[in-house]
């Protein structure tokens, strides 16, 4: 539950100013429409509009999933803007960025990479590859078939995924179990499949007929900026667009 300011507006102040006066004709603190009333009515009104800014910093500013006016402040704090996001950053996405700065607490885990990616509006799945190991790999086609059971688990305990890096549906061949008779330093090597990424279409008033293709694929540079910069450093990521999620042009079709 967040921490509730007491908040006085400018006619609790007025009320208590006016209790305080001494008594009497010279004091006509009981009439509305005497200059003193108005004149202390008036100050007062300031000290409740202070009281208000008071309550908003503490039950806003202090909160960084809230903050509007103090986030220059937290950002400096907390070394943001991070230099991996090159495009302006909404309120919005610069209190997201502020949050998971301040709570990520890092890991080396698939986890924490697919954690780290929905933090800041990406869904991925991630693929890490082998060399073909003797006595715990075969000739032949060895990928595993799904049988409706979701995931389904090898027998190391680990969840057997598609070429996708997604559990396998039923019916659905699972990827190679190893990156097959390649050289030792594949198994340095991951790929990143992002599910999730903008896409411009071509318009007639906003494109160059001969210049701008119809659809540009904007790769996630501010997720591929901080994946790099967390990876383990002898390792490499591929990242892998070819999977993405969307249900294709809004607009087509339209008259």
């Amino acid at each position: 539950m967040s921490d509730r300011h007491i908040r006085r507006g400018g006619g609790d102040y007025t009320d208590a100013f006016l209790s305080m006066l001494p008594q009497g004709q010279a004091w006509p603190k009981h009439a509305p429409d005497s200059v003193l009333v108005r004149g202390i009515s008036g100050l007062c009104d300031y000290w409740g509009f202070v009281d208000g800014r008071a309550a908003d910093l503490l039950e806003r500013e202090s909160d960084p999933r809230q903050t509007v006016e103090l986030l220059p402040d937290w950002e400096r704090n907390w070394g943001l803007p991070d230099p991996c996001y090159e495009e302006p950053q909404t309120i919005g996405e610069r209190q997201l960025a502020l949050v998971m700065r301040m709570t990520m607490q890092g890991a080396q885990s698939r986890e924490f990479f697919i954690s780290v990616a929905a933090m800041i509006g990406y869904s991925i799945t991630i693929t890490e590859y082998r060399t073909f190991v003797v006595g715990i790999d075969r000739c032949g086609d060895n990928r595993a078939i799904g049988d409706g059971t979701s995931p389904i688990y090898n027998e190391w305990g680990q969840p057997i995924l598609n070429n996708d890096g997604r559990p396998v549906e039923d019916g659905e061949l699972s990827e190679w179990p190893y990156y097959g008779l390649g050289p030792p330093e594949n198994r340095f090597y991951w790929t990143v499949h992002v599910h999730v990424a903008s896409l411009t279409w071509f318009r007639v008033t906003k494109g160059q007929t001969g210049i701008d293709p119809h659809l540009r694929i904007g790769l996630a540079d501010d997720l591929e900026c901080l994946l790099d910069r967390w990876k383990p450093a002898h390792t490499e990521i591929i990242f892998d667009y070819s999977g993405l999620d969307n249900p294709g042009d809004p607009m087509a079709g339209t008259p």
